[in-house]
């Protein structure tokens, strides 16, 4: 009974959370500015240019009708900071620097903001998490919709996701 009732709580909470992205399906982000767990290049932050850094696309599920891209800081002292919401991103291979992919809609992040904020840790070393989905569907959301309405409403409709971690200290 007792296994029963692990395997129910663990597919419940695996259902309810989509905060931490694990790789699912062949959906791949690469930045050619860093690798996976590297140094982002100051060029990419607060110290900066401050503009977005090129990532490269690989992977897309032939199904998938859009792509959701969000960058965050789970190491922000106030509790995880959004840098960056992208949604409704069209079926790319690359999202270039600086830059916008066509069609793309930007969601409102942290600084309040509807672009990229890039890095600008105030002490030690952070995580920066590019989160990628490859959705079933286009979201019915407006531009400066948050984390948290993109978020609720990708809820059923992720068919791959994958991630892309880079770090920054200053």
């Amino acid at each position: 009974m007792r296994k029963v009732l692990l395997i129910i709580a663990a597919i419940i909470l695996a259902g309810c959370a989509i905060k931490e992205v694990e790789q699912m399906g062949d959906l791949k982000l690469a930045s050619p500015a860093f690798e996976n767990k590297g140094m982002i290049p100051a060029k990419y932050t607060c110290d900066g240019d401050d503009i977005n850094p090129e990532l490269l696309v690989d992977g897309i599920p032939k199904e998938a009708k859009s792509l959701v891209l969000i960058m965050d800081d789970p190491d922000a002292p106030v509790g995880t900071w959004d840098h960056w919401i992208l949604f409704n991103v069209p079926l790319v291979s690359k999202i270039g620097e600086n830059s916008v992919p066509g069609g793309a809609i930007q969601g409102t992040n942290s600084f309040r903001k509807l672009d990229y904020g890039g890095p600008c840790p105030p002490s030690g070393t952070h995580r920066y998490m590019f989160k990628l989905y490859a959705l079933d569907k286009m979201l019915d959301l407006d531009e400066g919709a948050d984390k948290s309405e993109v978020e609720a409403a990708m809820e059923g409709h992720i068919i791959a996701q994958t991630k892309l971690t880079g770090l920054y200290k200053r």
